[in-house]
């Protein structure tokens, strides 16, 4: 059978990406895989076009791999249908915690939300389906990022440029891994009213059959004093790991 030759190339192309998420330029492309500049050029620009790959523009562009690229991938594993055993749980936790439930996956140094369930009597939220936010002031990224294997978690924290959202944001490189740290320690994060003034959210990892981080669920609230943000902290790390179960993860090994 004659395989085409474009195809061949695109494919080759979407794997090298994926394998440094760091980021690549079209020169180390082409070196690698011994293409032709033009040629490469015009996949990864239709990559682009096409989210399968995200273009950092500098004084090289860099190609890391895109979000409909993550999606595609994670949408079945393991022969499981991903959304389809995502959705009902998180529609019945957003009804029993009576707040607002996303899930989010990473898309480079941001998080892009690809669910929502909401209760009966929703508060307004800002985050939609599809929008991105910064990785480090969210509790979805948090959960994420502290998830992730070091050497691509301090890639990602390389590409990030802080931002000032509110009084609360994390501002330098050392507070946020600072931040991680206990993450992981406890099982989830917290947006301590980082991101929005009057917001406050508890994220917590869902993990994949083979212990990577595949995105993160997280519960909104408006901010009450009084509210325990630790309870919702530890019964959204709960959800998540009985999610987790269910995509076929048998746990830290």
């Amino acid at each position: 059978m004659k395989l085409n030759r474009t195809t061949q190339r695109t494919v080759e192309i979407l794997k090298l990406i994926s394998k440094n998420p760091e980021g690549i330029t079209l020169d180390e492309i082409c070196g690698q895989l011994k293409l032709p500049k033009t040629s490469a050029y015009d996949i990864v620009t239709t990559l682009v076009e096409m989210g399968m790959a995200n273009v950092q523009r500098g004084q090289k562009q860099t190609y890391t791999i895109g979000l409909t690229a993550y999606r595609i991938g994670i949408n079945y594993t393991n022969n499981l249908d991903f959304l389809g055993i995502v959705e009902p749980e998180l529609k019945a936790f957003a009804r029993e915690v009576g707040k607002t439930v996303f899930f989010g996956v990473r898309s480079d140094h941001e998080v892009v939300y690809i669910c929502k369930f909401e209760p009966e009597n929703p508060i307004i939220t800002t985050a939609t389906v599809g929008t991105k936010n910064p990785i480090y002031c969210t509790s979805l990224g948090k959960a994420i990022l502290a998830s992730t294997d070091e050497d691509t978690r301090g890639q990602i924290i390389n590409r990030i440029k802080f931002r000032k959202k509110t009084d609360n944001t994390i501002m330098t490189r050392d507070a946020l891994e600072a931040e991680l740290l206990k993450v992981k320690e406890q099982g989830y994060a917290l947006d301590a009213r980082e991101m929005e003034e009057h917001m406050e959210c508890a994220g917590a990892a869902v993990f994949g059959p083979d212990g990577n981080v595949m995105g993160a669920i997280s519960v909104s609230s408006l901010y009450k004093p009084g509210e325990d943000y630790h309870a919702l902290g530890r019964l959204v790390s709960k959800k998540a790991a009985q999610v987790s179960g269910l995509l076929g993860f048998l746990g830290k090994t």
